[in-house]
């Protein structure tokens, strides 16, 4: 009887998969609207919507750094009818926040890396640094005297610093702002000397010669930019720190359910005019299969839980 039972399971998987989804799919975002989070998962949802011929409903549940909302998806029935939409916050918060409610790997079932959004290194342009080898040996011939700026006290610009300053070997000061955008203005006004900037905010000033642009933090080249090298290429090998969507399913969600969920979204993800929008964000599309994504946020936790302690980064 068990075995039968097991064989039946088995062929009707996979015509439950070809179903999917039969009614509306909840796509929890843990952010407020109108950020970069909600717009990317809006886009994807009304695609998604328009492939399956069912309503994707954005649900916005702000609070706690996004944790309120994505524990509320940890929680819910592990089906395919509830999503996440996380960014790269979601394995920098372990090493910030102690006590979360919800385990980042083991309440979640992986679908997709959506995008990544490399981060622009850039220095104000008194500065006598014209790339990063010439602006790491002046920050060696200067500790503790240059400063730089960041969105915030745990903000992903000032843990990237942070690793940059540990591979590098240099001494730099943080000065927290509030908020990215009057980060970068910061260094435009010539307050901090060094800083990294989402590609829409500190391109423009780049271009009007407010910032100089070294490099890009991603490992390969981005098209958004494709005249700047990589930190990695340009003094220090292996550097990487980007902001990035992926798409989570609470965990123990059916792999196959999975798995139609991530085809789906990676076809929506290389469709032309999907590709060129994110482009014009500075966003490059990944669209990584759910086993590369879970490991991918294994060793993105890792790697920050090691940084953060080191430099005894705590948050706001």
């Amino acid at each position: 009887m068990r075995f039968a039972l097991l064989i039946a399971v088995a062929v009707l998987a996979p015509a439950a998969a070809a179903d999917f989804p039969t009614k509306p799919v909840r796509l929890i975002v843990p952010l407020s609207a109108g950020g970069g989070t909600d717009l990317f998962a809006r886009m994807l949802a009304r695609q998604l919507g328009e492939r399956w011929g069912q309503q994707v409903v954005v649900d916005n549940r702000a609070g706690a750094s996004g944790m309120l909302g994505t524990d509320l998806a940890a929680k819910a029935a592990p089906d395919g009818y509830t999503l996440v939409m996380v960014s790269s916050t979601h394995t920098m918060l372990p090493s910030l926040e102690p006590a979360m409610p919800f385990d980042p790997l083991r309440d979640f079932a992986a679908i997709t890396q959506a995008t990544a959004q490399p981060y622009v290194l850039g220095v104000h342009p008194a500065l006598e640094a014209a790339s990063v080898r010439e602006f790491i040996a002046l920050a060696k011939a200067r500790p503790g005297r240059l400063n730089y700026s960041s969105g915030g006290n745990g903000s992903a610009p000032h843990i990237g610093t942070e690793l940059l300053k540990s591979m590098a070997g240099i001494d730099l000061v943080h000065v927290a702002y509030k908020g990215g955008a009057p980060a970068i203005l910061a260094l435009a006004a010539g307050e901090v000397a060094l800083s990294f900037g989402s590609l829409p905010t500190t391109l423009p000033l780049v271009h009007a010669g407010k910032i100089r642009a070294l490099a890009v933090s991603s490992l390969k080249r981005t098209a958004a930019a494709a005249g700047l090298p990589t930190i990695a290429e340009a003094g220090v090998p292996e550097f990487e720190i980007i902001n990035w969507y992926g798409l989570l399913a609470p965990a123990k969600t059916p792999a196959v359910v999975v798995q139609t969920i991530y085809a789906a979204s990676a076809r929506t993800l290389q469709n032309p005019e999907i590709r060129e929008r994110l482009l014009k964000d500075g966003s490059d599309v990944v669209a990584s299969t759910p086993v590369a994504f879970n490991e991918y946020i294994r060793r993105d936790i890792a790697k920050w839980i090691g940084v953060v302690k080191a430099a005894n980064i705590r948050s706001e």
